[in-house]
């Protein structure tokens, strides 16, 4: 897992990683700002094998928010359920933050691809909740800190521990 400050290239560095990895190995999503006129207004997610959704949007009515963005968790829950999660051997989550474990079916499904024996290359929140915590204790887990000064040799070493599980 790989966690670092806003704005460090988590998401950057997971795309990255993807570009080592055939992607008939791989499922799961990535992360996106959506921007209106240079400000950010919300999130999209973008899967592995193109499907697209919005997480979040200033805009977006209901309940559910973190900071100025609403979550539509039932859109999240409906982008998940079109990703074939079983049949890879890679999966890639970007990001496991406060807005995506809003959703039941994202905790459990996390839980599940945890303990499943599968390589997971996820970006988690630096900071979260006792679920968040909870994730980067898992028996088995690697945690890595992304900083400016250590973005290329985490690049090789985590490309390394994919290779070579």
């Amino acid at each position: 897992m790989i966690t670092g400050p806003p704005r460090s290239g988590k998401t950057t560095l997971v795309m990255k990683l993807l570009e080592s990895i055939p992607p008939a190995r791989t499922a799961g999503f990535y992360t996106e700002e959506i921007k209106e006129h240079g400000a950010r207004k919300g999130f999209s997610l973008i899967g592995l094998s193109g499907q697209r959704s919005i997480l979040s949007h200033v805009d977006f009515k209901g309940p559910r928010r973190v900071g100025k963005y609403k979550v539509d968790i039932e859109g999240f829950n409906r982008f998940l359920e079109g990703i074939h999660f079983d049949e890879a051997e890679v999966v890639v989550m970007d990001e496991i933050g406060k807005m995506e474990v809003m959703s039941t079916s994202f905790r459990e499904l996390i839980t599940k691809l945890m303990a499943s024996g599968k390589t997971v290359i996820a970006t988690i929140a630096l900071k979260g909740d006792s679920f968040i915590e909870g994730i980067k204790k898992t028996p088995g887990a690697r945690l890595f800190t992304l900083r400016p000064e250590n973005r290329g040799a985490l690049l090789d070493e985590i490309k390394t521990l994919i290779e070579d599980p």
